[in-house]
């Protein structure tokens, strides 16, 4: 795995260990360009595996509208502005992150490498770049804040059964897991017609459900330990996984369960937000779920200003769904996100080379992201804003 000792960035740090390589003929073993990536990642995995991971409901429009929103913003570069020194750093709930990344929560990672979730967390200590557990992790959320030296945050969906939300969020505490990301776009699974079309869905096959299984709250719930009886533990999980009566008031109810800060994971609509921050809530994602959720729904990054605009002074603003390359991560800071999360990409990697597949991706995202700042004649992070973009004519 890579490290920046140099203090020149991540940028040309990457640069010139790729190039130093490539003096032996030794070129990287991960793909660099995203499509490439996809591509190869999804030969490797099996059928039903890569359909999970690269479906978006419907038939996909979602995830193709989040692409082609970024294609409609171009970044205007700024000459001799002195940016030998880049600051990537944010501040967000009272602590410094070294960059404006984080690693996305996806689910079942053991369906696309043996390691699973261990082998985020490695990576992701090697960037110090904060790693959002999935409630459906493959690995127990114990395990992976063992694993993990970075910042970790754990994504809960709410249970129909409050008990189990409530105890999932004191082991995450207890842990040490410093926010719960809350994702309410999930009250039900969408209409996926590529696992639609296989009949699959892992969680019936036992992947995922680390955190359920090893759960005092879920285990009482059950005659019989999962252990004795994984089918009837599985037919549970699937009754109470989803709640499509939640409300802003259950919101409510979980803020008021913990003391860490709450982001509300999966706001479209600057009225939505508002009810989030309303609620208690300390920040919002805004995210279609990288497009897995709704067909046709709106791009993310559509939605990202109009967000800012309603809460952007009372709570902190993150961005999730599309991102690919570092120029997307410059184009969602300067319309007012405040942290950026890396989905698919990493998952890829993972597919390809486990921990040091999640390493190569992120080294490149966050290479790619520290050249196209200071090429585009800016050295802050923090002060990126609109006016450095022009959007294409619809």
């Amino acid at each position: 795995m890579t490290d920046d000792s140099t203090g020149e960035g991540p940028g040309p740090s990457r640069q010139r260990d790729v190039y130093m390589q490539g003096m032996a003929d030794v070129t990287p073993d991960v793909p660099v360009a995203y499509e490439e990536l996809e591509a190869a990642a999804l030969e490797a995995l099996d059928h039903e595996a890569a359909g999970y991971v690269a479906g978006g409901a419907g038939g996909g429009e979602t995830m193709a509208s989040n692409r082609e929103a970024f294609d409609r913003y171009r970044i205007v570069p700024r000459m001799l502005q002195d940016v030998a020194e880049r600051d990537l750093s944010v501040e967000l709930f009272g602590r410094t992150y070294e960059t404006p990344v984080a690693l996305a929560p996806v689910g079942v990672l053991s369906i696309v490498h043996e390691d699973a979730e261990s082998a985020v967390a490695a990576a992701a200590s090697e960037h110090d770049v904060p790693m959002l557990l999935s409630t459906v992790s493959s690995v127990a959320l114990e395990d992976v804040a063992a694993d993990l030296d970075a910042p970790g945050w754990f994504q809960l969906y709410p249970s129909a059964d409050r008990e189990v939300s409530k105890s999932l969020l004191e082991r995450a505490e207890d842990a040490g897991y410093e926010a719960l990301v809350v994702t309410v776009d999930t009250p039900m699974l969408a209409w996926r017609e590529r696992d639609i079309e296989d009949a699959y869905l892992p969680f019936l096959d036992g992947e995922g459900l680390a955190n359920y299984l090893d759960d005092p709250a879920f285990r009482d719930r059950l005659d019989v330990d999962p252990e004795a009886n994984e089918l009837a533990a599985i037919r549970e999980f699937v009754d109470i996984f989803g709640d499509p009566s939640l409300t802003w008031d259950d919101l409510e109810w979980l803020v008021e369960q913990t003391d860490l800060p709450v982001i509300v994971k999966g706001i479209l609509h600057p009225d939505d937000a508002r009810s989030a921050v309303d609620a208690g809530a300390d920040g919002v994602v805004v995210s279609n779920h990288g497009g897995r959720q709704v067909g046709r729904a709106i791009p993310a990054l559509e939605a990202l200003p109009d967000v800012v605009a309603a809460i952007g002074e009372d709570a902190a603003v993150l961005y999730d769904s599309g991102i690919r390359r570092g120029a997307d991560v410059v184009i969602a800071l300067a319309l007012g996100a405040e942290l950026v999360l890396l989905g698919r990409p990493y998952v890829y990697g993972l597919a390809l080379d486990g921990a040091d597949g999640v390493d190569a991706v992120v080294s490149n995202v966050l290479a790619d992201l520290d050249l196209t700042l200071g090429l585009a004649g800016q050295s802050v992070v923090g002060d990126l804003d609109e006016s450095i973009l022009r959007r294409d004519q619809e």
